[in-house]
């Protein structure tokens, strides 16, 4: 099967990352609005949400594009397939990652306007050595993911799984999980219960980024040959058939 027109994976992505920061943001204010007095309640509110739309995002573009919506992912991809002439190549991982940071920040936008939020930066700081390493456990928790899936034939579970892991790893990380590059910065344009303030961004992306590189190496060690899968990431889609499993050799 041909693989769709670079346009409309694109345009898949830009949609794609761009709700889903609408249903993480849009489902943080409607949680804090109906929950005023329950951060915990919030959280769950939020997380909940998030594990929902995710899946259904993923389902809905993974055909188109893989359903990345992740700069990390999308770069994990690019390095793994590189070698075994998969994946992304290096003008597509540019153009994915625009489109993913663009639609990010319009998810944002279209939350606040659907809420009826005043526009404005986040001033929600998230720091410290803890909430850092969290956001590395968090990502590479997820590229260890996804690339697991995809390199033994079970991409087509990468809806369900990768929902299931965000939504579990709000609750076991202690920065809540934002492992998205494209995804914080869009946050820091809501002053809301899901926001994060500019100054804490850089210091999230560059965890982020080490934390798919820990990804990188663990698929590398437990599955030698992950490149030859880099089609089939996050989900098995038109640009390759999902791959057969068969045994890694070192």
């Amino acid at each position: 099967m041909s693989a769709p027109a670079p346009w409309r994976r694109l345009l898949a992505e830009f949609l794609g990352t761009g709700l889903l920061v609408a249903v993480v943001v849009g489902s943080g204010i409607a949680a804090q609005r109906l929950s005023p007095d329950d951060v915990g309640l919030q959280l769950l509110q939020n997380s909940t949400a998030t594990v929902l739309g995710l899946t259904v995002l993923i389902l809905l573009f993974g055909p188109v594009s893989g359903a990345h919506f992740n700069p990390v992912v999308s770069l994990a991809d690019w390095w793994l397939g590189r070698r075994s002439g998969t994946g992304l190549a290096t003008g597509e991982v540019a153009a994915y990652i625009v489109a993913q940071c663009l639609g990010a920040v319009c998810g944002a936008v279209l939350a606040n306007v659907m809420f009826e939020v005043d526009a404005g930066m986040a001033v929600t700081e998230r720091s410290g050595s803890g909430v850092l390493v969290g956001e590395v456990v968090a990502t590479a928790g997820l590229v260890l993911l996804i690339f697991a899936l995809a390199r033994t034939g079970r991409g087509a579970l990468a809806a369900p799984a990768v929902g299931a892991y965000i939504g579990a790893a709000y609750w076991f990380t202690s920065s809540t999980s934002f492992a998205n590059p494209a995804v914080t910065a869009g946050r820091m344009f809501s002053d809301t219960f899901a926001g994060i303030a500019p100054v804490s961004v850089p210091a999230f992306v560059a965890v982020q980024l080490v934390g798919g590189a820990v990804g990188v190496l663990l698929v590398l060690s437990l599955y030698p040959g992950a490149g030859r899968a880099a089609d089939a990431v996050v989900i098995p889609h038109e640009n390759g058939a999902a791959p057969r499993p068969e045994p890694d050799r070192a």
